[in-house]
């Protein structure tokens, strides 16, 4: 009991003591009325305006030249509180304190800034009538979301409507940005965009290629940014696609089928035979499914296929809002020939042409009417050699060699007696 009597005896003494510091202050303005105050205080200049970010110090300076005996007080404006008379702090408040120097320079040092702090503060000197200037202090405040007033992760059926709000605080105003947090651009009204400005993301008949997590994000110049994700789930039943509906091999081979499903939520996949017997992965079968978002990609291999393996197969998938299948067909195709045969090239003679010093060059054209053509081997010599002009009837010595003559050159000389007549009345006309 005697500790709490002495607070309050404490309190009462520091009121009597302000009270007395604030009639002192005006008892000597009113004294001093008839002083010619042309030659009183004056202050050097204005107090600075300053600005600084919540929890950081803050210093406004009062300078007065000539005070001689007037006194300097500090006085929030907005609230009319006396903070501080000449070398006294009036206020309660101890992030306040009070600097001077030379009985001219009186700072007023607010310590660990908060946003009750932001205002208009008066420097005055009891003078009659009372002279004084004031400053601003601006205090900053980093943007922070406001998570009752923002949108969390939504679960929404395709071709609904949807709305995504988020709220910020902070001053300046945040400045609300929406992303997504893939970097994906955004379908947003029939255009593709990469952000949009505004605390609303309104979708209209939303689809699956919306799904992902969206950002949220707020800033107003004074660091940092903040952000929030807000993950949006599109649920839709299975659809199916099949790249090849008709699929071939032959005996012995190794064959894939291949099936596309788009789904959420996640569907169950699996593949049957065309007589619904569920398949697994085994010796004869390997079912692989791979995961891309939304997308499931649904592979069958079959080893070794054998006449038992041709027919259909289903790709069947399952999910909460539904139910779809595709059918593929095997057939068998005729295996690849080990064996491969090669067609002799077809070339053409042409006759020789005498052309001054060139008389003897072999020359390649397009045969007349009167040329002869023949079949040639690959390995045949690329210069061709001028037939033998030998008498009707006669056959050269190696004809009846079969091991030295090619067929192709015995029917040339067995031919060129008849033909011979015929190429001599060309020339000549």
């Amino acid at each position: 009991m005697k500790r709490f009597n002495d607070e309050i005896r404490g309190r009462q003494e520091r009121r009597l003591e302000i009270l007395e510091q604030t009639l002192e202050y005006h008892r000597v303005a009113h004294d001093v009325s008839l002083v010619d105050n042309d030659n009183g205080p004056k202050f050097a200049r204005e107090i600075q305006n300053k600005t600084v970010s919540i929890g950081h110090d803050a210093l406004l300076e009062c300078i007065v030249d000539n005070l001689q005996h007037y006194k300097v007080a500090w006085v929030r404006v907005d609230t009319q509180t006396i903070l501080s008379i000449h070398q006294n702090v009036i206020t309660q408040n101890p992030r306040i304190s009070l600097s001077y120097n030379d009985h001219r320079t009186w700072s007023l040092q607010i310590r660990n800034t908060q946003e009750s702090d932001r205002g208009w503060y008066m420097c005055q000197v009891n003078t009659n009538p009372m002279r004084y200037i004031q400053g601003y202090l601006q205090v900053h405040v980093p943007p922070s979301i406001i998570d009752k007033d923002t949108s969390t992760d939504m679960v929404v059926r395709e071709a609904t409507n949807v709305t995504l709000t988020c709220k910020a605080k902070g001053y300046p105003t945040p400045f609300i940005l929406w992303r997504r947090a893939d970097g994906k651009p955004i379908n947003y009204n029939g255009a593709s965009v990469t952000a949009i400005d505004g605390e609303v993301l309104h979708f209209v008949k939303i689809s699956r290629l919306h799904m992902g997590s969206y950002l949220c994000i707020a800033s107003n110049g004074v660091q940092p940014s903040v952000s929030k994700a807000v993950v949006l789930n599109v649920h839709f039943p299975p659809m199916l696609s099949i790249p090849n509906q008709l699929e071939g091999a032959y005996i012995g081979q190794d064959v894939t089928l291949e099936c596309h499903i788009e789904a959420f939520p996640s569907a169950i996949n699996y593949w049957t035979t065309e007589n619904g017997d569920m398949i697994v992965s085994g010796n004869k079968y390997e079912t692989i499914f791979t995961d891309s978002e939304y997308t499931k990609y649904m592979l069958l291999k079959i080893r070794n296929v054998g006449p038992k393996d041709f027919g259909s197969y289903k790709c069947v998938s399952q999910n909460s809002l539904g139910s779809t299948d595709g059918v593929i067909k095997l057939d068998e195709i005729p295996a690849p020939s080990t064996t491969s045969t090669t067609q002799a090239p077809y070339y053409v003679t042409s006759l020789m042409k005498k052309n001054g010093r060139n008389d003897n060059k072999k020359l390649r054209q397009r045969p007349s009417d009167y040329e002869v053509e023949e079949w040639r081997d690959s390995d045949y010599e690329n210069e061709y050699e001028s037939p033998s002009m030998m008498p009707p009837g006669d056959l050269p010595a190696d004809a009846l060699s079969l091991g030295v003559v090619r067929e192709p050159r015995l029917l040339l000389h067995l031919l060129l007696p008849s033909l011979l007549p015929l190429l001599l009345a060309a020339v000549r006309r």
